[in-house]
């Protein structure tokens, strides 16, 4: 199968993609508890339906995309924390992949083909310390050879790719070496699939991610490669949106992308959330002065919801 950018494609047709909000949150919102360390890959087991739901409110919101119920879904994880074999291990990967297809397929019946919109659905891929839950996606506080990186993420990817996701989600990367890993894994194995590569940023920091590295650096490392086709920031404050586009545009010319927190702050400790921020805190820090400095994908992270991007697609729509 030859290569396909979907990002460019579908930004051949609008200015700006939109992407969903929070999955756990909206899991949470409607009573079921994502505090075991497989998060709301937990869902896959237990409510896959309600996952299911929440996709088809997003795309009903005016997402563009849908990213799977797959960031703390790996074989390694299922094994270690619920018993599960390497076979039904990747069953429940896909079966991310086919609970947001189906989604997508609810949120276009009965569309007259003119109207339809063209939706994505892209896998979420999450950092090996979010395997980890310990909070290291936004410290990078592990050591692992490449060999060993892709060990862990192969699996994942391949049941990903098998399921028939528009392209890989990589996000909350909090290091340069997990991110080479992804694209040295992806250009051996994986040549035909897209990616996106988002990343964890130090606090306050807009020029470093998690780990240190200089964002200069590391875009220099990713914008050589075609199967990267949006690079961004995902899982930080929104008023660091801002500061980090205006950076990061000067280092490549790879569509941008954001999708922040709600503006709570995550303690990797207490697993908790501090703080509290209005609802309309992503469309007033984000949307507008977002796509001035050069956002092209545009959603939520944590703490975000459906009305969230509802909000987004209003602001878009009426600036």
């Amino acid at each position: 199968m030859p290569f396909r950018d979907p990002v460019a494609a579908l930004l051949a047709e609008k200015t700006t993609i939109i992407l969903d909000g929070a999955l756990a949150t909206e899991l949470e919102a409607r009573g079921l508890d994502i505090s075991s360390p497989v998060w709301s890959a937990g869902a896959l087991v237990t409510h896959p339906s309600l996952i299911r739901d929440i996709h088809f409110y997003y795309y009903r919101a005016g997402a563009d995309v849908a990213i799977t119920c797959s960031y703390q879904a790996t074989p390694q994880g299922f094994r270690e924390h619920l018993g599960l074999d390497e076979d039904t291990s990747i069953a429940l990967i896909k079966k991310s992949v086919d609970l947001a297809k189906q989604a997508r397929e609810d949120a276009l019946f009965n569309v007259p083909p003119q109207y339809a919109r063209k939706l994505l659905v892209a896998g979420s891929v999450g950092p090996y310390g979010a395997y980890l839950a310990n909070g290291s996606e936004y410290t990078g506080d592990y050591s692992v050879s490449t060999k060993d990186m892709k060990d862990f993420h192969r699996g994942r990817i391949q049941a990903l790719v098998d399921a028939g996701v528009d392209l890989l989600a990589c996000e909350t990367l909090p290091k340069l070496s997990e991110a080479s890993a992804l694209v040295e894994l992806l250009s051996e194995e994986f040549p035909e699939v897209a990616a996106w590569m988002s990343f964890s940023l130090r606090p306050n920091d807009p020029s470093h991610i998690s780990d240190g590295t200089p964002v200069e650096d590391v875009l220099k490392a990713l914008n050589s490669s075609p199967q990267v086709v949006a690079v961004g920031m995902n899982c930080i404050p929104t008023n660091l949106v801002v500061p980090a586009l205006k950076f990061w545009k000067n280092y490549t010319s790879k569509p941008l992308l954001c999708y922040p927190n709600s503006g709570e702050r995550f303690d990797a400790v207490t697993k908790t959330w501090e703080g509290k921020l209005s609802e309309s805190a992503v469309v007033a820090d984000l949307v507008i002065p977002g796509r001035r400095h050069g956002a092209k994908l545009i959603g939520g992270c944590c703490r975000t919801n459906a009305t969230d991007i509802e909000n987004i697609v209003a602001a878009l729509n009426t600036n």
